[in-house]
């Protein structure tokens, strides 16, 4: 109730607890649950009431590559047994659209690919929505991109087609793409969804639920 989150760490041996306070679990990249493999960083400090050290936690990471595969196909089974990624509700993207939303970094070269790409082909206006692509913030800013398109009353930033974009990295770099929330947002999105996310050999869920999956450079 109070926002903070208190868990205990174990390993085969040994057990710790800790604490990861409200003002830094918006910051989290993934919320803590029971049975996650983890690498914590932090601050140890000592609970005199309980005679007892513990870690106040200010960064935690997914332990390995192969406990972020088995996270993501857990969850990829469950969205899909919801329906998320149905054919029958993937919406139509218009031919010969007159404005597109870009949802990316406005630092990285994604966006200026894109732009060069559109211009080389078929010159419409592309409006830029700048959000992180990586990181703990990357959720909220491509969501917040999603409904500020889809909830957009004036004329000039009225698209007919959003892009969700960001260049290839590592599974664990492209975690924010695999995520529930960012994944309900894009089914929802009354505006159809390109997913350009990494390149051709990687797989995020955005692509699954999106209206085309286009890997970037495409």
């Amino acid at each position: 109730s109070s926002g903070h989150v208190y868990f205990t760490l174990k390993d085969e041996h040994n057990t710790m607890h800790g604490i990861c306070w409200k003002s830094n679990v918006s910051r989290l990249q993934f919320s803590l649950e029971d049975g996650l493999e983890v690498v914590v960083t932090g601050k140890i400090t000592t609970y005199s009431p309980q005679s007892r050290y513990q870690i106040i936690l200010q960064n935690v990471q997914y332990a390995g590559e192969g406990y972020l595969l088995k996270i993501l196909e857990e969850r990829r089974k469950k969205l899909l047994l919801q329906g998320f990624f149905d054919s029958k509700y993937k919406k139509k993207l218009p031919q010969f659209p007159q404005k597109i939303g870009v949802i990316t970094s406005e630092s990285g070269a994604v966006i200026n690919d894109i732009v060069h790409r559109i211009k080389d082909r078929f010159p419409i206006e592309v409006i830029l929505y700048p959000s992180k692509v990586q990181g703990s913030n990357a959720v909220t800013d491509v969501i917040k991109g999603i409904k500020y398109f889809n909830n957009s009353q004036n004329f000039n930033t009225r698209v007919e087609l959003l892009i969700v974009a960001r260049g290839g990295g590592s599974l664990e770099d492209l975690m924010p793409f695999n995520d529930e929330s960012l994944v309900k947002e894009i089914f929802e999105s009354k505006i159809p969804v390109i997913s350009a996310v990494g390149h051709e050999t990687d797989i995020t869920l955005c692509d699954f639920v999106s209206d085309l999956r286009a890997p970037t450079p495409s």
